[in-house]
């Protein structure tokens, strides 16, 4: 994952979704018909490989769409050198910040290769029940741990793919840990997997220097056998089956940098969803998708694709996936099977996700917003130039998905060792504080006619998010409804500790109903409030200032009409 990948995504439709938005900050249409119900559908009793088994027969289950905050750990041995995302393709493009630094710590990439760095990574500091308990004081419901990357490594026990973490690097079960401590404290379990893309994306560790002292000379992945691990540390291994085989390797006499990365821009660094020829990469990576689910029986499958991976495999999967649900649970479908720029008319049959960006409107089916406090494998610079999303942020992101019928997951950048850094930790016990004051206003609920209203407009489309600071104030208000109430989430604090909500005003068509009391979450006292033509006015207490906002519960009659 990484937020250039817009630099790839070709054609219309990519163009279309990341093109800016033309609406207001306000959804001006109503609520889609049936966008706040449970949007439930008969469940077939077994589901078949194909598009129309899985828009006709899945629903998303009230597990996912109550619990709207998730947090992920997207950790893998590309945390280790601390120089940020991609590093297990991009120190292998000469005059990339990835390649410098390799250059610089570890030494040239003929010699030392990505698979040495998968080594390095141990974990020696990992204390994932302590992690768990921080998320969960940050009102965390469902946790993610990454079951693979695009370096094609797999963090848990995979008797179909050698390269793993109980074999290579921390030695360890990864997943397998974070599934039971999760599970203990009452978290839902997910898992992402990216590896669908190894087989284009590790191409360039085939190639070699354009230019410079050792251009030509290719570089670890085209060289190395099985053979040459007698005794080493990866004895047994097949460092082909890590890198994936020579797909698509960089031809000879090519003999400058612009020439090489526009060779990689046309080839290997295509999104590319389909199926290489001539390979059973795809196969195997059905097996090793169909043994992480057989283990660890996760709620959620996080697919870093544009629409299912791998073609048919996809399909199969999920199919599969959604099966094996209902007999864990009795016929119920608990699962969650997410992949991002969905089309329209598949929408229904599996959840669409938005990286780092949101949506302009109310989405009539359930979805997920997935970004990150930085970048997603730590990036040491990020620290030092205090890069790190704000609290508010997160919070106010959260509040602007909620409203459009979306969940949002966060990752928190770990380093190799396993830790988190002391300005992460502060940003992660500053949302637990806003959401331990407010946020039972942000579960369980369903979207209202509008999302909002005030001068902001939310994000839309992929990578569409701003900086690491809040662009919102106490003017930007979104709305959601749960038990006949109505809640307003204020993203600011009002300097005279008075909220206006124009669109509830009674000159406003929007709201038919009449508010009888306004309450904060956790508190029964009832706060003042006057409602005018013009507006429906709040008066805070001082003393529940909270520079993030606040939620607001409206109680009275006719709030969802």
């Amino acid at each position: 994952m990484k937020t250039t990948r817009r630099e790839m995504i070709g054609g219309g439709m990519a163009a279309a979704a990341l093109a800016p938005a033309t609406v207001s900050a306000v959804t001006t249409a109503p609520t889609p018909k049936g966008a706040g119900r449970a949007l439930k559908v008969p469940t077939p009793a077994r589901f078949t490989p194909d598009w129309e088994s899985l828009t006709s027969g899945y629903s998303v289950p009230d597990w996912f769409r109550d619990a709207k905050f998730g947090i992920w750990a997207h950790w893998t041995a590309q945390c280790v050198p601390e120089a940020g995302d991609w590093y297990a393709r991009e120190m292998y493009m000469p005059g990339s910040r990835a390649y410098n630094h390799h250059l610089k710590h570890y030494g040239h990439p003929a010699d030392v290769g990505f698979m040495e760095i998968q080594n390095l990574w141990k974990a020696e500091r990992w204390d994932p029940a302590r992690l768990l308990d921080l998320y969960k004081r940050a009102g965390a419901k469902y946790f993610m741990a990454l079951a693979n990357h695009h370096d094609n490594l797999d963090t848990y026990a995979s008797p179909h793919h050698p390269w793993n973490t109980t074999r290579v690097g921390p030695r360890k079960d990864i997943v397998g840990t974070w599934a039971k401590l999760a599970r203990e404290r009452g978290l839902r379990f997910a898992v992402s997997n990216h590896s669908a893309h190894a087989w284009h994306w590790n191409q360039p560790a085939y190639g070699y220097d354009p230019e410079g002292p050792r251009a030509g000379e290719r570089y670890d992945a085209y060289k190395l056998t099985a053979a040459q691990g007698r005794g080493k540390w990866w004895q047994g291994l097949d460092p082909q089956q890590l890198y994936t085989g020579r797909h698509m390797p960089m031809p000879d006499g090519i003999r400058t940098l612009d020439a090489a990365n526009m060779w990689h821009e046309s080839t290997d660094r295509l999104w590319n969803e389909g199926v290489p020829a001539g390979s059973d990469f795809a196969k195997n990576w059905l097996l090793r998708c169909q043994d992480l689910i057989q283990q660890y029986r996760p709620d959620m499958v996080y697919f870093d694709n544009f629409d299912l991976p791998l073609e048919q495999y996809g399909l199969d999967f999920t199919a599969w996936y959604y099966n094996q649900s209902m007999k864990w649970h009795n016929g119920s479908l608990e699962a969650v099977v997410t992949a991002k720029m969905t089309p329209p008319q598949r929408r229904m049959g599996i959840v669409d996700d938005v990286e780092r960006g949101g949506k302009s409107y109310i989405e009539h089916f359930p979805w997920q917003t997935d970004t990150c406090l930085g970048a997603w494998h730590y990036d040491a610079d990020l620290y030092r130039r205090d890069g790190y999303k704000s609290a508010a942020t997160v919070i106010h992101t959260l509040c602007d998905v909620v409203s459009k019928n979306g969940n949002l997951m966060v990752s928190v950048p770990m380093r190799g060792d396993g830790t988190i850094d002391d300005k992460e930790e502060k940003i992660v016990t500053e949302i637990g504080d806003w959401m331990g004051r407010f946020g039972e206003a942000i579960y369980a609920t369903r979207p209202w006619k509008l999302n909002g209203e005030g001068p902001t407009r939310g994000n839309s489309g992929l990578f569409s998010e701003g900086g690491p600071r809040s662009p919102y104030n106490a003017r930007d208000i979104r709305y959601a409804t749960r038990d006949g109430n109505l809640h307003a989430f204020v993203l600011g604090w009002p300097e005279d500790n008075v909220v206006r909500m124009e669109l509830l005003g009674r000159n406003n068509p929007t709201l038919v109903g009449d508010v009888r009391r306004v309450t904060m979450p956790g508190d029964s006292t009832p706060l003042a409030f006057r409602r005018t033509g013009e507006a429906l006015e709040v008066t805070l207490p001082a003393g529940a200032r909270h520079p993030i906002g606040v939620a607001l519960i409206l109680s009275g009659e006719g709030l969802n009409a």
